[in-house]
């Protein structure tokens, strides 16, 4: 028994050998891909045989969900958070909830394609199987709440299409600094004013568009393809 965890040496060797396999399904999943990694790869990478990692882990998306489901949950939250600070202005609220999604990705550079994209599905999906994807949902319904407080879409499917072509100009601001060595706090730093600049730059050519279509007679459809 440890005396400090009040743990048996068998709950801290099987804690240890979860922990291993977890760090090595996640060092997998990041340089190989995930569809290209095996169960007994990661049982290997992680120095325990090809059936105790079965003991722990029934599949990968098992070993998925235990490393994306806590930094999703996190990361909701955070958004959650901002949402409900109803002082904020709209544009100001989706400055704040596109910065706590950059703080989170670089606070998670080695695993955010785990956590964010491997295994995804559509967005619009109304009610994912996976936990996960859920949560990925949530996290791209709060940027499309809080982007559309500020353009206040006429559409479901305009909202939703604009929220992406958000997501992307976000998702490349990320990839782009994924390698970057620097320390998180003074890139994040350096980082949020040009984030700020993009997002008017963005806001601005939706809010254009949009009055041209309105110019030319253009309507938006709504989820069915209707107009």
């Amino acid at each position: 028994m440890d005396t400090k965890t009040g743990k048996s040496r068998q709950e801290l060797r099987s804690e240890e050998t979860r922990n291993r396999i977890r760090e090595a399904a996640g060092n997998l999943f990041t340089s190989k891909g995930y569809d290209s990694v095996t169960m007994r790869e990661i049982a290997k990478e992680a120095g325990c045989s090809h059936t105790t990692i079965y003991l722990y882990y029934k599949d990968k998306e098992a070993l998925l969900e235990q490393l994306a489901l806590p930094p999703l949950l996190s990361l909701e939250e955070a958004m959650r958070a901002v949402t409900e600070r109803t002082e904020l202005p709209p544009m100001e609220a989706l400055k704040e909830i596109s910065r706590q999604f950059l703080l989170f990705c670089l606070s998670h550079k080695s695993m955010v394609t785990v956590i964010i994209s491997v295994k995804s599905v559509r967005v619009d999906e109304a009610d994912p199987e996976s936990e996960v994807n859920k949560h990925r949902n949530q996290v791209f319904r709060y940027l499309a709440d809080a982007l559309n407080r500020v353009i206040e879409a006429d559409a479901e499917e305009e909202k939703t299409n604009y929220t992406r072509i958000f997501f992307y100009m976000l998702h490349g601001m990320v990839t782009t600094y994924i390698g970057n060595e620097e320390e998180i706090e003074p890139l994040y730093a350096r980082l949020v004013p040009i984030l700020d600049q993009g997002i008017e730059i963005v806001v601005f050519g939706i809010e254009k568009k949009r009055k041209q279509d309105a110019k030319q007679g253009k309507k938006p459809k709504d989820k069915t393809g209707r107009k």
